[in-house]
């Protein structure tokens, strides 16, 4: 059993925070706290040893109605020294900027059965001073957007089998729509926000006649083809109505090149998307990526890798198992307290 096999195990198994001390106790001194400080230290793990160790259980679950979902995720280091990969971040879910980690993942999904198959860690790599304020700030040389583009293109190159790109609105900028259908000639669904401008016929488009989405009366659950600003092919719109948690209404748009599918078709296919958000809730906290203490940029991109792995571990389970990751995790810690019982009556009988 290799370091990596060990550390992510490890990952699962813990539940408070991943230490290299807490992973060499837990093993009984089979091998040094430094060790494993030298393995996150001394290895570059990264996007294309993630592939390498998911391109089977991928192959193995194939089909023609696979989904490629993106979106990112946060994990919050607010005392953690800042560098180029924890540094602020605005975050959709806070409604702010965050102190962190930015992770950009690309999952695919056949029925039951998701992992991720390419990702990046948001690197701020240029330091400027900002006029306003004269304080130094950070931002990457490569936008979200391209790296969005790029982990699709390397899921093509990887012959990965998906019928649909799927993504949310902060995803829905006119350069990716158009190289997913123009360059990839893949379909997408991709959110928008209210205020992108369309036309409804293309008479209007050709003359500029364009109005903000909000302002039309699109009636729900209806594809209508519109022309979108900027776009050189007609797509088409699906509005849907919804009730937030906190019983605000809340009304979403979306974006596709399928021409063909109807309205229910094309929400029923959104909806894969949301096992990349059930993706970051349980990496966080079923595979332990918001719990090390690593301070330094190459021990944390290995951490994050880890943590990757340990979710796949986890997704590879649920399918033997028929268990989802939460109740997987809950069993091992019922299962470690059961023991903890038992050693203390020892101990105190």
């Amino acid at each position: 059993m290799d370091m990596l096999d060990i550390y992510t195990d490890y990952l699962i198994c813990q539940n408070k925070y991943a230490t290299a001390t807490g992973l060499s106790e837990l093993v009984d001194g089979e091998f040094s706290h430094d060790k494993v400080t030298r393995f996150l230290r001394e290895n570059d793990y990264g996007p294309k040893c993630l592939w390498l160790y998911v391109k089977n259980p991928v192959r193995q679950h194939e089909n023609d109605d696979g989904v490629l979902t993106l979106d990112d995720c946060i994990e919050e280091k607010p005392y953690t020294d800042e560098n180029p990969v924890n540094c602020w971040h605005y975050s959709h879910a806070k409604g702010g900027v965050v102190k962190g980690i930015n992770i950009l993942s690309c999952m695919v999904r056949y029925d039951d059965f998701s992992v991720p198959v390419g990702y990046e860690v948001v690197k701020k790599d240029i330091q400027y001073c900002d006029v306003k304020t004269k304080q130094q700030r950070r931002k990457s040389s490569v936008t979200k957007n391209e790296l969005f583009r790029n982990l699709i293109d390397q899921a093509v190159k990887n012959e990965v089998l998906f019928k649909y790109v799927l993504a949310d609105n902060w995803f829905g900028s006119k350069a990716n729509m158009a190289h997913i259908h123009n360059d990839l000639q893949k379909s997408f669904i991709i959110g928008i926000k209210s205020n992108r401008t369309l036309a409804l016929t293309e008479n209007d488009a050709n003359n500029g006649k364009y109005a903000q989405v909000r302002e039309l009366d699109i009636e729900e659950d209806v594809a209508i083809t519109v022309w979108l600003k900027g776009l050189d092919f007609p797509v088409k719109l699906l509005k849907k109505v919804f009730k937030n948690e906190n019983g605000s209404i809340g009304v979403l748009y979306l974006i596709s090149n399928d021409m063909h599918s109807s309205a229910d078709r094309l929400y029923e296919v959104y909806q894969k998307r949301w096992r990349i958000e059930e993706f970051h809730k349980s990496i966080k906290q079923n595979a332990s990526l918001a719990k090390s203490p690593t301070k330094k940029v190459k021990t944390q991109c290995n951490h994050i890798f880890a943590a990757m792995i340990a979710y796949c571990k986890l997704e590879m389970l649920k399918i033997k198992t028929n268990l989802n990751h939460f109740a997987i995790k809950y069993k091992l810690l019922l299962r470690a307290n059961q023991i903890a019982m038992r050693e203390l009556k020892n101990m105190t009988g």
